[in-house]
């Protein structure tokens, strides 16, 4: 199999289902951002303080290729079998947050970003993933009113409302990861204290 094809070079590229599409297009942006966002959890399954929650963090990768899937697709034209998002995805989410809030103090006030190089890696990809919400958020928005351009397709149907959802639960997830981090590795919180 070639890695280069050239059907990309002229800014263009095809949705799951055969409709060309430019490369800014919002479905590509929201996807994109997506795989972005894998990366960075694959950053975050790396470091050694996440050597127990390989598991998880793998699991979340695997959800985050079904959702670039389905923001990949046509959903007018794409014939293909997707994997599908279930709510026990959301849910395993859940349970993970209400684990590790059980064994952090209480939060009181906005915490900054950072207290080790480990935690920020965390803190990127809890940021990437509130952009990905909101690129997928206003795909969906603009689903409803947009008309596709003569010759070009993927005006983009809605998106899956548990995608938008499953993107919000793994935000939230994120920021907890890492102040669970952060206490696993000695690192100091730092509370956001606002100037008077």
């Amino acid at each position: 199999m070639k890695i280069y094809t050239k059907k990309g070079d002229l800014g263009q590229t095809s949705l799951i289902g055969g409709t060309r599409v430019s490369k800014s297009h919002q479905r590509i942006e929201a996807y994109g951002t997506v795989d972005e966002l894998n990366s960075y959890i694959g950053l975050l399954r790396d470091q050694p303080v996440n050597e127990n929650r390989k598991s998880i963090l793998t699991n979340i990768q695997d959800r985050l290729f079904t959702i670039g899937a389905s923001l990949a697709s046509d959903p007018e034209k794409s014939k293909m079998k997707l994997p599908d998002l279930k709510d026990q995805d959301v849910e395993i989410l859940e349970k993970e947050i209400d684990k590790m809030n059980e064994k952090l103090p209480e939060l009181k006030s906005f915490i900054l970003p950072g207290g080790d190089q480990q935690t920020s890696f965390c803190h990127i990809a809890r940021c990437v993933c509130r952009r990905a919400e909101r690129l997928a958020t206003a795909l969906n928005e603009n689903a409803k009113k947009a008309t596709p351009a003569k010759g070009e397709g993927g005006r983009g149907e809605e998106v899956e409302g548990l995608v938008i959802k499953y993107l919000n639960r793994l935000s939230d997830y994120l920021f907890v990861l890492a102040r669970m981090m952060g206490q696993e590795l000695n690192a100091e919180e730092i509370y956001w204290k606002p100037r008077a």
